[in-house]
């Protein structure tokens, strides 16, 4: 954290529960690089945002000596470069490897996260398509995780990776969701992989002191659900 009134050399303009953030705070616990949590204020967008981001006008911004890099994969495969000596290399070494976890890593936000909206009713749409929609793209996982670990503990093998954090990232999502849903999310006879997986991720002293409770991440979707009606 920054004394003196002066302000820290990192900073992140985030809210505690988007998984978009969560991803950046564990990369960073992950490099052991210390860093000053902004949270956004919930409802409106702060003028820093719009002076960070002016473009998407998103959370999480990173804010590195107060240039900022916007777009949570983007940020995550910064904080690799930027700090490539310290901790472990969050992206494999190899061309091929990295390619393949970009892959999978676009296809958890362009399935997961969607589906889970739907799910949670931010989001217009059939709650049963959503929920199948989730279930095939954990059935993939499932088999990406097998050929990515190689029979190891995580996807980035044995330490975690840019996929762990992409995918752990909606963890806290997923176990929330169950009970906003009333559905089994993680199966374990399903994805037994990925059930284990999981529970390794989250219990990673990286992400542990990121990754919020499941009943708080349920009463703010429930806010979250009635600012949105009152607003249509």
């Amino acid at each position: 954290m920054a004394s003196n009134g002066e302000a820290a050399a990192v900073r992140v303009i985030a809210g505690w529960a988007c998984p978009y953030a969560i991803r950046v705070f564990a990369a960073l616990k992950l490099k052991g690089v210390e860093y000053e949590f902004l949270q956004e204020p919930a409802g409106r967008k702060s003028e820093l945002l719009l002076k960070s981001n002016p473009v998407y006008k998103k959370i999480p911004v990173l804010l590195h000596h107060g240039t900022p890099i916007c777009e949570s994969m983007i940020i995550i495969q910064y904080i690799d470069e930027v700090w490539a000596s310290s901790g472990t290399a969050i992206l494999p070494a190899e061309p091929y490897g990295r390619a393949i976890e970009r892959f999978w890593a676009q296809y958890v936000d362009d399935k997961i996260a969607p589906a889970f909206l739907v799910l949670r009713g931010l989001a217009k749409g059939d709650k049963d398509e959503a929920a199948a929609q989730v279930s095939t793209a954990l059935q993939h996982l499932e088999e990406a995780f097998v050929k990515c670990s190689q029979g190891k503990h995580y996807f980035g093998g044995d330490n975690i990776g840019f996929l762990d954090l992409v995918l752990g990232s909606h963890l806290g999502w997923f176990k929330a969701t169950e009970k906003i849903a009333g559905i089994k999310v993680l199966d374990e006879a399903k994805y037994p992989e990925i059930t284990a997986w999981a529970d390794r991720f989250c219990a990673h002293h990286a992400v542990k002191e990121v990754m919020p409770e499941t009943d708080r991440l349920v009463e703010f979707s429930a806010n979250s659900a009635v600012k949105a009606k009152a607003s249509n």
